[in-house]
């Protein structure tokens, strides 16, 4: 909530009070003789004060609050609550994210790929504001996980449900060209003006019944671009099995296949081979595919001079009662 004076200069008018006391203490009018006199005043010094007596500044009180209430309803009070206007469009992007047993591998220490993945695309999301974000996950097929959504908070948390397709129960594989189609079907119907496919994936397309090319040139048609990132280690990488113990398995990453679909798809494919590179690369999308969003704060006033003119009109009607009334004074 916020809160101004529209006038403020007004307040000026809180001194000609003390301006006009002033004047009439140097002209001497404050010591202007009695109109009544007595004999010997002394005579009443002794008697009890009453309490007309002791409440007889209070109408000079009254006055002086009103006007102090009505010279601040002059400056016209005013509150309003600031709201932010977006103006563009943001960019819809849905994360694709291999979920196979591959993904188990221990080359991202002290985090398994998946857990790595996790991390560094939550930070990713961390850093959009005025961006619809969904996301797919994939094994032998492919899942809506989240649609586009500019709910953060809750796409956070749908990552962090996201576990391997093994625990799961799911079966094995890596469905490359499926989850392509899957991301771009919830882009489909989109209205942004740029549309974003990221895809991560440790391995080689051996699942599904669409081909990553296939794919790849079905979303170039819809304008989506595709930024394809081929995650892990090259060789022999440590995965853990059922049982909990680890095995040395070959690396089957199809950095040709990534290529492709990025080049057919008009963007970039990117090698992450440990947590830094992994990181850089979700940088250096970000810095790619910003928003083209414009923010404009505006202030909506309310004028409040009713909650200061209204007290100052019972004042002074108070005062008045009580000047001609029970406080009334000889002039």
């Amino acid at each position: 909530m916020d809160f101004r004076l529209a006038h403020p200069w007004v307040l000026l008018l809180l001194l000609v009070p003390a301006g006009f006391w002033l004047f009439s203490a140097v002209s001497g009018r404050r010591s202007s003789p009695p109109l009544v006199r007595y004999s010997d005043v002394r005579l009443v010094d002794d008697l009890p004060t009453g309490w007309r007596v002791r409440f007889r500044p209070l109408p000079d009180i009254l006055r002086l609050a009103a006007w102090v209430l009505l010279v601040i309803g002059l400056a016209r009070p005013q509150s309003g609550r600031a709201q932010e206007l977006i103006r563009g469009q943001g960019v819809d992007i849905v994360l694709a994210l291999d979920i196979s047993g591959s993904m188990a591998a221990l080359d991202f220490t002290p985090q398994n790929r998946l857990e790595a993945a996790k991390s560094v695309i939550g930070d990713f999301i961390a850093g959009r504001s005025f961006d619809r974000i969904g996301l797919v996950v994939f094994a032998q097929e492919a899942f809506h996980q989240t649609p586009p959504t500019l709910d953060y908070a809750a796409l956070q948390r749908s990552l962090g449900d996201v576990q391997l397709a093994t625990t799961l129960g799911l079966a094995d594989g890596t469905a490359i060209g499926m989850g392509i189609a899957s991301a771009a079907n919830m882009l489909r119907q989109s209205a942004a003006a740029s549309k974003v496919i990221i895809l991560l994936t440790d391995g080689a397309n051996n699942a599904g019944g669409i081909g990553p090319a296939t794919a790849a040139q079905a979303v170039a048609a819809l304008g989506i671009r595709v930024y394809t990132i081929g995650m892990g280690t090259t060789g022999l990488v440590l995965v853990p099995d059922d049982a909990g113990n680890t095995q040395l398995v070959e690396s089957d990453l199809d950095e040709a296949t990534l290529q492709a679909i990025a080049d057919v798809t008009g963007g970039l494919y990117f090698r992450a081979g440990d947590l830094v590179d992994l990181q850089r690369v979700y940088d250096q999308i970000n810095a790619l595919e910003r928003s083209d969003v414009v923010r404009q704060t505006v202030v909506r006033w309310q004028e409040q001079a009713g909650w200061v003119l209204w007290p100052a009109l019972v004042l002074l009607v108070i005062e008045r009662l009580l000047r001609y009334t029970i406080l009334q004074t000889i002039p």
